[in-house]
């Protein structure tokens, strides 16, 4: 059993397991070893306790148990974070897996949630009434995690970012209090959570406008890697002119194995994952431009949106090794195009990739100041990871990874999607908030003055 819950605690542990309603997992216990598993399976992190909550009475009495023994606290939702910073070594972690419902609102189109789902139970519930909430592109994702970082994804041209779609939340906060956050109530502290992470409490419930998305015009286009010059070049300056309602993300990948022909497998692409979500009566003009790239494999459709959320998550199952890198860049100029064709002609591992996500279009047109994301004025969100099944190759996914990542750095904007980081370093996290970072540690120092939430992309109150 970890040093920190001894003999002198356990008493106390037999009483704050009698006020709750879920359930403590302790080492000791048969199901620990699989209750501490997250996504990502390079981190192997043992708490101390896991606590698994089924409601707010749950997390207020989690709270103030963790910070009355002096005990380090994470917070895990779907578990999803590339860094494991929903775990801890000799701490306890407050599990909101069990606090789980959607309910949808068809007289203003709003969504409830609560903090311990999955985005896929929220398309599945949107989806039923022809609506969809801005969010990543896998389904299995946390909504919590997510929506606390920011929010890339398949709508953001069209709908903003995940934390644009917010509007209101329902809070624990360090010292066991319970408030809700929305434009009327704790102003500054909703400006926080709007990209601030897991720093300023527990959530454990967001309100969310959602939009009229049932189907969309969508699926992946591929190119040879060595045509990734001129097709970056070109996604540039298209992507900035489409119109809202398409929406790309730019790639370089292996196809690994099904569903794509078996033609394509173990090979090097420059790909793009394409999302429109306008009248899909003028889907095909608006591709044309992009079927006259001559790719050679393209799978464009019409399908349902969940159909789109839910394309990788065969691919990317939990229980991979997992390493991420992370920036921000404001143009693919040559320099970056010849980077990308290095290291997108040197991929370790079937599953590892680049993505770049655009942040033009809905998700431009906020103030980098509105919310704590500071790069509205970035033109993408980059992201490599390396992603293999085997531990024996952690290294190497890692190597590649840190090479591809120091080689773009230089030409980048300097801070990165803090969703997208593992754990960095202070000066990382500043870089990530630029000139919103003091806002945030001012709101830190009021709402968690002892900084008990600090395993994350900490905030350190000022």
């Amino acid at each position: 059993m970890a040093s920190k819950i001894q003999d002198p605690l356990s008493s106390k542990i037999e009483i704050f397991a009698a006020r709750l309603r879920g359930k403590i997992i302790l080492p000791h216990d048969v199901q620990y070893e699989e209750t501490r598993k997250i996504y990502n399976a390079m981190i192997n992190k043992h708490p101390a306790m896991l606590v698994l909550c089924l409601d707010v009475a749950d997390v207020i009495a989690s709270v103030n148990f963790a910070r009355e023994n002096d005990l380090l606290v994470a917070i895990r939702g779907g578990g999803h974070n590339g860094g494991g910073l929903g775990l801890c070594d000799d701490g306890l972690v407050i599990d909101l897996s069990g606090i789980k419902y959607v309910r949808v609102d068809t007289s203003n189109d709003t969504v409830r949630v609560g903090g311990g789902n999955l985005w896929g139970e929220v398309d599945h519930a949107t989806h039923a009434f022809g609506l969809a909430v801005p969010a990543g592109i896998i389904s299995t994702t946390g909504v919590g995690g997510l929506t606390l970082g920011g929010g890339v994804g398949y709508l953001s041209r069209k709908y903003g970012l995940t934390i644009d779609n917010l509007l209101e939340a329902d809070m624990v906060l360090a010292d066991g209090t319970f408030i809700t956050v929305n434009a009327n109530q704790n102003k500054d502290l909703f400006w926080a959570i709007r990209g601030g992470g897991g720093n300023f409490g527990v959530v454990t419930s967001f309100k969310f406008q959602a939009h009229q998305v049932k189907n969309v015009f969508a699926g992946p286009t591929l190119w040879p890697i060595e045509k990734i010059d001129e097709i970056m070049e070109w996604y540039h300056d298209f992507i900035e002119k489409a119109p809202d309602g398409l929406n790309g993300f730019i790639a370089t990948m292996i196809i690994p194995g099904p569903p794509f022909p078996e033609h394509l497998h173990n090979k090097q692409f420059c790909g793009i994952v394409w999302c429109y979500t306008g009248n899909l009566e003028k889907a095909k003009d608006v591709f044309k431009p992009v079927l006259a790239m001559n790719p050679i494999f393209e799978h464009l459709g019409e399908m349902p949106y969940p159909t789109l959320q839910t394309l990788f998550d065969g691919l990317l199952p939990a229980g991979l090794q997992w390493y991420w890198r992370a920036d921000f860049f404001k143009d693919l100029g040559p320099e970056i195009r010849q980077q990308h064709l290095k290291f997108g002609s040197n991929i370790p591992t079937p599953l590892s990739q680049m993505h770049l996500y655009p942040i033009s279009g809905a998700a431009a047109r906020v103030g980098n100041a509105e919310t704590p994301w500071a790069y509205r004025d970035a033109k993408y969100a980059g992201v490599i990871v390396g992603v293999d099944p085997d531990p024996e190759n952690a290294d190497k996914i890692t190597q590649w990874c840190k090479d591809y990542w120091e080689a773009l750095h230089p030409y980048s904007s300097g801070g990165a999607y803090s969703n997208f980081m593992m754990e960095e370093g202070q000066e990382r996290v500043k870089a990530s908030y630029k000139s919103n970072y003091k806002r945030l540690a001012q709101i830190k120092k009021q709402v968690d003055p002892h900084n008990l939430f600090r395993v994350n992309q900490n905030i350190v109150p000022e």
